[in-house]
């Protein structure tokens, strides 16, 4: 056996490195490894530990896990996983490489400025909604080149994910009473064993559809960082199938959880309308709240573990049993029925359907499903790429008004707010909306966006970095053709005047 102590010991000294170092030496451990910050680098040891669902008890499984830490990683931050080494020894000294006995191995990485990270960031308040929603455009892309193939779908199956929330379950009953009530136990695990139980067909769905991936697994913000002028992902996890042959939802849960958790749910959904935009994977919300509360419940569980460590300080089990509960209540609420509802944004090119529709959407936390994104997600073009007039035809934009429709109303009756983003220049288009809502028996609010017409002209000639393909020349015809509210539609209808600054009172929320 390695004495580690040792090791970390001489580890710690500028001598044990062949580059220049920053002395001192920083040493971070968490439950499973070593880190070691140098400067430039860092070296990372993982500890001789087997928790169960973690075995890196051998120095052969070390240099296995260390291996695919490094093939995931690489796949999303080259620039900071570099290489793994060995570490000699020869007598009482040890040596990174040579040609002594390996006795273990270290991942060399680069070292980014701790203030970096995004958990950092944000308590600084250094984070805005625009980092949120690039954030989401890296997640979808991720999600886009991440593996998936027959055995990685197979983790989809209701029987292989249930076993970890059953398991859950299991683990946290010891805390009824201490940090959750019986009723948030109670309702949290029959929501999901319903949901289990009734929704075959959908996890089923997800697997046929190639949304079972090789995910990141563990994708909060202290595993994402701004470094070289652009956000990483890192840290994925290694060494256990199940956390991260999983759907890609869970990756999304795991990081809308977190912002909400932490009191900022309109950088959560900033982040999850720019994914789902990306992506178009809106039947994704389906299975959404189902990991929104097993993210917050693991949480909890973890922290209920400090309550019975005889090592942590009783000042420190109070502060935990109150972080447990928080989360276990937040587990809680994400089972909870809640009221779906559909608006209708309206107006021509340049109105500020999109700012009116992005904005409502934080401060209610709906779902905004753009038109310009359905009609080329429906085209199989890039949002980046132009249109052609071919995605513009009449039979095209029929289409896509279908599938807005068809998506409000699902994520409706999954309790979600849902502002369908789109022109609703039409009678007909208009009315049918109103008459599936009000079938369904689903409310409907109508948002009717104005503005002068130079105003529509300049937005839109200043318009950049958007997904519209829309320019000043289609105002004339876009004026001509569209038709007013009848008398029965102005029931629905709140017009908005956004060249105001106030346009956000003009809403009746």
């Amino acid at each position: 056996m390695t004495n580690i102590s040792s090791l970390i010991a001489q580890m710690q000294q500028s001598e044990f490195y062949s580059h220049p170092v920053t002395e001192p030496i920083e040493l971070v451990q968490t439950h499973v490894s070593y880190v070691l910050l140098t400067g430039d680098y860092a070296y990372k040891l993982k500890k001789a530990v087997n928790f169960g669902f973690l075995d890196f008890s051998t120095l052969a499984k070390r240099q296995h896990f260390l291996q695919e830490e490094i093939r995931m990683n690489r796949a999303i931050a080259p620039e900071i996983y570099l290489e793994v080494l060995p570490i000699t020894q020869a007598g009482d000294k040890f040596f990174l490489g040579g040609e002594g006995e390996v006795v273990e191995y270290v991942l060399k990485m680069r070292q980014f400025p701790q203030e970096n990270l995004f958990i950092n960031l944000f308590e600084q308040g250094k984070l805005s909604s625009e980092d949120m929603e690039e954030l989401g455009k890296i997640v979808a892309d991720f999600h886009a080149r991440a593996v998936t193939n027959e055995y990685i779908r197979s983790f989809g199956t209701v029987a292989k994910i249930r076993e970890a929330f059953d398991e859950n379950y299991e683990q946290t009953e010891k805390y009824i009473g201490i940090a959750q009530t019986q009723q948030q136990f109670d309702e949290t695990k029959a929501y999901t064993d319903r949901f289990f139980a009734e929704r075959e067909e959908l996890f089923q769905a997800r697997q046929d559809g190639d949304k079972i991936k090789e995910c990141h697994g563990d994708l909060h913000l202290k595993n994402i960082c701004l470094w070289q002028d652009k956000i990483q992902l890192f840290d994925r996890i290694e060494f256990n199938e199940p956390f991260r042959f999983v759907d890609v939802m869970y990756d999304v849960a795991f990081t809308v959880m977190d912002l909400e958790a932490r009191g900022k749910k309109d950088f959560g959904n900033a982040f999850l309308n720019t994914y789902l935009e990306q992506t178009g994977d809106w039947e994704g919300l389906q299975v959404l709240p189902l990991y929104l509360s097993r993210q917050a419940y693991v949480r909890a569980k973890v922290t209920s573990f400090l309550l019975d460590d005889p090592a942590v300080p009783e000042v420190a089990k109070q502060k935990a049993q109150q972080t447990a509960a928080d989360y276990y209540r937040l587990a809680w609420s994400y089972t909870q029925k809640k009221q779906g509802k559909i608006f209708l944004m309206s107006g021509l090119s340049g109105s500020g359907k999109t700012t009116v529709a992005k904005q409502l959407a934080k401060k209610i936390g709906a779902i905004t499903i753009r038109s310009d994104a359905v009609r080329k997600h429906l085209a199989g073009i890039s949002l980046d790429e132009k249109g052609g007039n071919e995605i513009y035809s009449p039979e095209m934009s029929q289409k896509t008004y279908n599938r807005l429709l068809e998506l409000g109303l699902l994520l409706a009756h999954e309790g979600f707010p849902v502002i369908l983003d789109a022109k609703y220049d039409r009678i007909s288009l208009r009315q049918e909306a109103i008459a599936t809502a009000k079938s369904h028996q689903i409310p409907l609010e109508i948002f009717h966006c104005t503005a002068p017409i130079e105003v529509l002209r300049d937005r839109l000639r200043s318009r950049s970095k958007d997904i519209s393909d829309a320019t000043p020349d289609l105002l004339a015809t876009q004026q001509a053709t569209a038709e007013p509210f009848t008398e029965k539609e102005q029931d629905y209808v709140t017009t908005i005047d956004t060249t105001q600054v106030d346009w956000l009172s003009q809403l009746n929320l």
